[in-house]
């Protein structure tokens, strides 16, 4: 029936909304990137879709239970207000059960991957989970989400290699530094409403100009750990070439909200690191096979 697919394709609009979706394309590309360097090329398809499955899960659980968490908070912001659970576009009890499903999601995926997945799967849920609460005590948040991103490269080579190295530490350390520096810019935009209602974040406690030197000195230590894998894998002029794009994005990046402050934040945020974490896993791929 045509209103029942409409209401199907609605919904589901919706849910992808609340999750924002479209930002997957964050996390995966270092997802990926984990698991073709633990491979040295191309895993089994069979590891590949797991390890997607993995990731969809954790992610959805996670931004689920984030907009759970922060449902009261959003009505109050005007830049959050409109999103589902604020305006009951979606229930509580779906949301929680959507958030529920999700991570079941990424624990069978983590017992189809390996025994050592399987066992780590709960206590990264707990981590991002944990998340969503540290804007209430600690400016350090930035950093907190930072390493729930990290931990996506690290358990792509856990699930080709069935265990850890110092290369994906390292590769989840730059994640890490990588979405902290970025978060922190585009909590910016919520600078007054942060002090207005007592959250902690670097800008609501240092200010504009501070914050960008912050942002920047994480986004240098990004590099830096991106760098570092050169010898350690001995990766050569492709991967360099992923590094050199990626400078030149987060530069960009930079120099966009400090012309043109918040006007241009969704094309720093989205657009930049978009195409960045996209570049450095194609640049390690084509460095990888060729």
């Amino acid at each position: 029936m045509p209103g029942e697919r409409a209401k199907m394709q609605t919904a589901i609009r919706t849910y992808l909304e609340m999750i924002r979706f479209s930002h997957t394309v964050f996390a995966l590309p270092f997802a990926l990137m984990g698991a073709v360097l633990a491979a040295g090329g191309v895993p089994s398809g069979e590891k590949l879709w797991w390890i997607l499955v993995a990731m969809v899960g954790a992610r959805s659980g996670a931004m689920g239970f984030n907009r759970i968490v922060d449902r009261r908070l959003d009505a109050l912001n005007p830049r959050t207000a409109d999103r589902a659970l604020p305006r009951g576009r979606i229930t509580l009890a779906a949301a929680a059960a959507f958030a529920a499903c999700s991570f079941g999601l990424l624990l069978v995926a983590a017992w189809k991957l390996n025994p050592l997945c399987f066992a780590l799967a709960p206590l990264a849920i707990l981590w991002v989970c944990g998340y969503s609460y540290t804007k209430r005590f600690t400016a350090l948040s930035h950093v907190i989400l930072g390493a729930s991103l990290g931990l996506a490269p690290i358990g792509a080579w856990i699930a080709v290699r069935g265990e850890s190295a110092p290369a994906p530490i390292i590769l989840g350390g730059a994640v890490l530094f990588w979405v902290a520096g970025f978060d922190v810019l585009y909590a910016l935009s919520d600078i007054e409403f942060d002090r207005r209602v007592g959250l902690r974040s670097i800008p609501a406690r240092l200010g504009v100009g501070k914050s960008l030197a912050v942002a920047a000195a994480f986004h240098a230590l990004t590099v830096g750990g991106f760098l570092v894998l050169i010898p350690i894998l001995g990766l050569g002029a492709f991967y360099a070439l992923g590094v050199a794009l990626a400078v030149l994005l987060l530069g960009y990046e930079h120099l966009l909200i400090r012309r043109h402050g918040l006007a241009k934040l969704d094309a720093a945020f989205f657009n930049a690191n978009g195409l960045l974490s996209i570049g450095m896993f194609l640049c390690t791929l084509g460095d990888l096979l060729l």
